[in-house]
């Protein structure tokens, strides 16, 4: 699972860096360290705990783009078979679904707890990841 960094786990959550350091500290999230040593926590376990919360991050992309429904939130679950996916965001308070190739769901590089944006767009929802493998 990803490890995602205190700054970038509090911005998702719309909480301070401080109160995600409380959570760890507190063990309502389980501390870890980054390559570079800096502290970080689980991304699956951050999705769940984004399920709790209910403020809606900023999109992280800014990317422009005629969709105006762009949601951001931690990858909750993946159901896929050998060709067609469904992938589940928790986007704030907002559980978000799309269905996509599987193809789709590797390319992207998508994983339980990783980030990406759900955008919404007449009836079609897209699944984007930032600089499009998923990375932070």
């Amino acid at each position: 699972m990803p490890n995602i960094r205190v700054s970038e786990a509090a911005r998702l959550l719309g909480v301070s860096d401080d109160t995600i350091r409380r959570w760890t500290e507190n063990g309502s999230l389980t501390p870890l360290r980054d390559d570079a040593g800096r502290l970080a926590v689980d991304g699956l376990e951050l999705a769940r705990l984004a399920r709790e919360q209910a403020q809606l991050p900023d999109d992280p992309a800014k990317a422009g783009s005629s969709a105006r429904n762009r949601f951001v939130g931690l990858v909750t679950a993946i159901t896929a078979d050998t060709v067609m996916a469904q992938v589940e965001l928790q986007c704030g308070p907002f559980r978000v679904v799309s269905l996509m190739s599987s193809e789709a769901v590797r390319e992207l590089g998508l994983e339980l707890g990783s980030v990406a944006t759900a955008v919404v767009k007449a009836t079609t929802v897209i699944i984007e990841t930032p600089k499009g493998k998923g990375a932070i």
